[in-house]
């Protein structure tokens, strides 16, 4: 979509400002000559570890309580003040692994949802992977679940793995496992 496709800032109130993330309220000019309202969540950015150790990739489970589900995704966490995306990478390998990665790949940047939230994650590849684990967030009770790559293709259609039937829900993690399926043969 070209710049005709592009809306306007008219005016704007900060409506929340928390830890993580905040939101705005936005009027904006459309296309069209109307305008619209749009509500913005700012996120801090984040990242996400796709481990692969042997013929497993390494994956966490954990309880999400905004859906009250626990979820199986790859390990991730917000990038801190001052940090590269692969220096949060590799914390978070170790403070939700234990592991820290000797090689660490950088395979895409995405927007966990583009049409309200400004969160944009990086997504890496680690492998080499050695002991050296940092204790996990206060507020974090993660744990690691290893996955053969060979159920992948029958982990990302939703079929019967020896984790259940489609129990992958999260897009990073959705995506990153897609990648991987697409180019490590």
């Amino acid at each position: 979509m070209g710049e005709s496709g592009r809306e306007s800032f008219i005016s704007g109130e900060r409506v929340y400002e928390g830890r993580i993330l905040s939101l705005r309220v936005d009027k904006v000019g459309l296309p069209s000559g109307g305008t619209s309202i749009r509500e913005v969540i700012e996120h801090k950015d984040a990242v996400g570890v796709l481990a692969m150790s042997g013929g497993n990739l390494l994956l966490v489970r954990q309880f999400r309580y905004a859906i009250m589900e626990e979820t199986i995704e790859i390990c991730a966490g917000l990038i801190e003040r001052g940090e590269s995306p692969s220096d949060a990478a590799v914390r978070e390998a170790r403070e939700e692994l234990g592991l820290r990665p000797g090689s660490l790949i950088e395979i895409g940047k995405i927007y966990s949802s583009p049409g309200f939230c400004t969160e944009a994650l990086t997504i890496f590849l680690a492998r080499d992977l050695e002991d050296a684990p940092l204790p996990q967030d206060d507020d974090e009770n993660v744990r690691t679940v290893a996955v053969p790559i060979s159920e992948l293709p029958a982990l990302l259609s939703g079929k019967e793995t020896s984790l259940g039937a489609g129990v992958i829900k999260d897009s990073k993690t959705f995506a990153a496992l897609s990648w991987f399926l697409a180019f490590n043969k």
